[in-house]
């Protein structure tokens, strides 16, 4: 599993809170000395006289134990008029004492009013991804002030105000709400936090489906007229919106093989290119591109590089952390991993994220809090799905390249793969699908499709359940056959999503369906 420390931030603009005396003392936590420097809670926003020195925000240091994880006591709250207040207290943990990074200088402060301009919450006592998906957005506090374990659902598709004096306070920058459900949830603020975590990303977003994730982020981000470089392996319904749709705003597409970097540096010279856009691994051909290589040359010319992570999850590789500008997840498959909720997301950098962000307050396509719940249920055996899966695909993908009924195999974790010492070098597991080719025709295909036992027939993957497709039917089938090989699919690909099941099931199923051919 991949090993990570993630710090990120969330940036909120400045509200409002009302004083009251009872509460307004400066808050004392008794916390013995020797562990004083160990945990550090920044407060960002209780009105009060207690914030009334001269240091301003960045003199208000409250110390508690690991535990404390409620964000504003109730009184606080009151004070507070909408939910989203309840978002401005973030937690910071450092074992460095004296290193207020992040926290802003006040210039002045009112007893009545604080000013919460950057929030960072630190997460450097979990060291691992597995960790990092459990309790990242939860442990150190949400925007939902509760006792519960798990995040709760609020389901709103609005946010009041108590007066009108609250709304245009919100609109005049000096209070935070979502105001509207199109625009934000506590329950899909969660799992934006969580995501960022794992990504090491300074903010994410989250849409309806990767589709609409992919869709946004290009229209946000290519202006009409403008030039976008992508790979010929990947899911056809972007292929088909890059070649279909962009025309018709004068986005022109190039598109390369995703080993070729010769021709990726000709189409960089050549025309101005705003963004590189590319699934790594592809769809289904498992192909690899070396995103530190193609961000180190897109930069180089202000191309921005957008990097569709699905088939690797967060866990098997960080493409930000390799020099991508974005990440793009469809959370319906790993990550949501039990094959019951659409979703995506898109992780970076704040600018560049809000930039989508406000294309798709236009657009829609917002996350039902409910599959946000789910999809943050699902992250909570992320890392154990991703370990068997990996482990199961690896162990399967040798089975099939050995057998004399499978022609070839494409995986990035076996040797005979074209770029198996790049996802090597930037993967630190190799996913759970693996595609291979029978040696037969369409009928044997189909054959040993419906031989299989445990396997479901069915589009997606990254579930519990092993599910099965052979992309000349299931995506392609609209096609002749002849222009079904142009695009590689041939009528005895396969394209196998392992699930959690048995090893040794799902190796006997296989063999057993091999044998019905």
């Amino acid at each position: 599993m991949a090993v990570s420390s993630s710090c990120y931030a969330r940036v909120f603009p400045p509200f409002e809170c009302r004083s009251e005396p009872e509460f307004s003392a400066t808050l004392k936590p008794d916390i013995p000395s020797s562990n004083a420097g160990k945990y550090r809670r920044t407060f960002a926003g209780i009105g009060g006289s207690s914030f009334s020195g001269t240091s301003g925000l960045s003199s208000m240091i409250l110390r508690f134990p690991p535990n404390f994880v409620r964000q504003l006591s109730t009184k606080a709250r009151r004070n507070c008029s909408n939910i989203g207040v309840a978002q401005i207290v973030a937690a910071s943990w450092s074992n460095k004492e004296g290193d207020f990074s992040g926290v802003p200088a006040a210039t002045a402060v009112d007893a009545a009013a604080i000013a919460a301009v950057e929030i960072f919450s630190s997460y450097d006592f979990l060291s691992s991804d597995g960790s990092l998906a459990i309790h990242a957005g939860e442990r150190l506090g949400r925007g939902i002030v509760t006792d519960a374990i798990t995040t709760p659902v609020v389901n709103t598709s609005a946010y009041f105000f108590k007066k009108t004096a609250d709304l245009l306070d919100f609109k005049e920058g000096r209070q935070t709400s979502f105001e509207y459900g199109r625009y934000g949830n506590p329950t899909s603020q969660v799992l934006e936090d969580k995501i960022s975590a794992l990504e090491g990303a300074e903010s994410t977003m989250l849409l309806a489906s990767g589709m609409c994730a992919s869709i946004v982020m290009m229209l946000a981000l290519v202006p009409a007229g403008g030039h976008i470089v992508t790979t010929t392996d990947c899911y056809r319904k972007t292929r088909m919106f890059i070649e279909n749709f962009l025309p018709k705003m004068g986005i022109k597409a190039t598109v390369i093989d995703p080993a070729d970097v010769e021709g990726l540096k000709s189409a960089l010279d050549q025309n101005n290119v705003t963004l590189f856009f590319t699934e790594s691994p592809t769809n289904p051909f498992l192909r690899c591109v070396d995103i530190k290589l193609v961000s180190d040359l897109c930069h180089k010319k202000g191309t921005l590089v957008c990097i569709d992570g699905t088939f690797a999850s967060p866990l098997n590789q960080k493409a930000l952390a390799l020099g991508a500008d974005l990440v793009v997840h469809s959370m319906t498959k790993f990550i949501g991993g039990h094959n019951d909720v659409l979703g995506g997301c898109i992780s970076g950098s704040l600018k560049l994220i809000s930039a989508i962000r406000n294309m798709h307050h236009i657009l829609g396509g917002t996350l039902n809090p409910n599959a946000a719940y789910l999809i943050i249920r699902g992250m909570k055996t992320l890392h154990l799905r991703v370990q068997q899966q990996n482990t199961t695909a690896m162990r399967m993908a040798e089975v099939l390249e050995a057998h004399p009924k499978v022609k070839r195999v494409y995986y990035p974790g076996l040797p005979s793969h074209p770029e198996h010492e790049l996802a090597k070098r930037q993967m630190t597991g190799f996913g759970g699908v693996v595609s291979f080719e029978i040696d037969g025709d369409l009928m044997d295909t189909i054959k040993f499709v419906d031989a299989l036992k445990i396997a479901y027939i069915a589009p997606s993957f990254g579930g519990c359940e092993s599910i099965v497709d052979q992309p000349a039917i299931m995506s392609y089938w609209d096609l002749s056959q002849s222009e079904r090989l142009a695009y590689g699919i041939s009528d005895n690909l396969i394209r196998f999503s392992f699930g959690v099941e048995d090893f040794e099931d799902l190796k006997a199923d296989m063999l057993q369906a091999l044998e019905a051919i």
